[in-house]
């Protein structure tokens, strides 16, 4: 039986265009099948959290364009369990307000927040992981976010640090750490008290409205103040008119940099964040020539440990090319270095200057 105090919000409202140009702002990656497995990334994380969450209780937070595409690829979500958000606010105000629905329906309940487009593979160890930090948010007003041990000095994502004497499963965290530069990551591993933030948190719904209420309390007054229309038809003119007023601002920098009752478990899962074609390459299984290969059909010579996608079945010929992104969608060909990858989302911002938005 799964447990009806269990609550899911899965954030997909973000464009990935990192991923351009499979990925853009009409149709983002976490709707695309990107791993070529048979399952959109949405979809993997939803049957991913419905193993130990109630149908019922995940909630998907998305922008309103993605509506249609989020009942298409969940066809057991319904419309009421889809919280739209009428203008891009950041991940604090779209929390608050799922928490606060969720609060009605459940004061007892205790919710994860979880990215809709990450790659995790030993799901068992994930949903233990998440019922130990359910665990201790029922038993005490804690929050919890799930870490990642550092394989290497990655510049790309944030830190979090947690005190290094603990013995206890479950770290007190110390301080949340912005993006480090290259010298500053490795002091961190050699250190051993860091881990990679993932972006996944936990907590009981009372105690994540109440940190609200002590360090957002503009934020918290704006949305309590629709308590009594949220999951009513009144919800959606309430939301319309005041979500905008909502200040621009991560959870991160609201709630998590600021309070003192957190803790982190060091995840004992394989995780990626997919956040990129070359994160992307690393996962997948490669070709005898080092190549990572996507729906294609590939013929290679001379060329190693490029990243290639494209149409179902299309034959690609490469010669000569080595560690390349080589991504093929309709009107848009990307033959770029996988080592200048960071700079697609600039690329992008030309590509739309020089040929218009159509094609981001």
């Amino acid at each position: 039986m799964k447990n009806k105090n269990y609550y899911a919000v899965l954030m997909a409202g973000g464009v990935g265009s990192r991923f351009w140009p499979i990925s853009t702002s009409d149709y983002p990656k976490q709707f695309h099948d990107m791993l070529g497995a048979g399952e959109t990334l949405i979809q993997k994380t939803f049957k991913r959290l419905n193993k130990f969450v109630p149908t019922e209780n995940i909630l998907i937070l998305t922008n309103e364009r993605y509506n249609e595409l989020v009942l298409e690829q969940l066809p057991l979500v319904k419309q009421d369990q889809v919280v739209l958000e009428p203008a891009m606010r950041n991940t604090a105000p779209c929390i608050l307000y799922a928490a606060l629905k969720i609060q009605k329906m459940n004061p007892n309940g205790v919710m994860i927040v979880a990215p809709s487009d990450h790659w995790i593979e030993d799901e068992e160890a994930f949903a233990d992981n998440v019922k130990l930090c359910f665990e201790k948010c029922e038993r005490e007003d804690v929050l919890c976010t799930l870490g990642i041990t550092p394989s290497f000095p990655n510049t790309g994502f944030g830190y979090i640090e947690f005190e290094k004497n603990s013995d206890e499963v479950l770290k007190k965290v110390h301080q949340f750490r912005e993006k480090p530069d290259y010298e500053t990551a490795k002091e961190f591993l050699a250190q051993g008290n860091f881990l990679w933030n993932a972006g996944i948190f936990m907590w009981g719904v009372k105690t994540i409205v109440d940190s609200f209420k002590e360090y957002q309390p503009s934020q918290y007054g704006l949305f309590e103040a629709g308590f009594s229309c949220y999951n009513t038809p009144e919800e959606t003119d309430f939301i319309k008119e005041n979500y905008p007023k909502a200040e621009n601002v991560s959870i991160d920098y609201a709630i998590l940099e600021r309070s003192t009752s957190i803790y982190v478990l060091p995840a004992t899962f394989d995780w990626n964040d997919l956040g990129t074609w070359g994160s992307l390459f690393d996962k997948l299984d490669k070709d005898e020539n080092g190549n990572a290969v996507v729906n294609s059909r590939v013929l290679a010579e001379d060329a190693s440990g490029n990243m290639i996608r494209s149409p179902k079945d299309k034959i690609v010929v490469i010669d000569g090319l080595n560690d390349y992104i080589i991504v093929d969608k309709e009107e848009v060909l990307l033959i770029y270095p996988k080592s200048k990858e960071q700079d697609i989302k600039k690329v992008l911002v030309r590509v739309k200057e020089a040929f218009g938005d159509k094609h981001g």
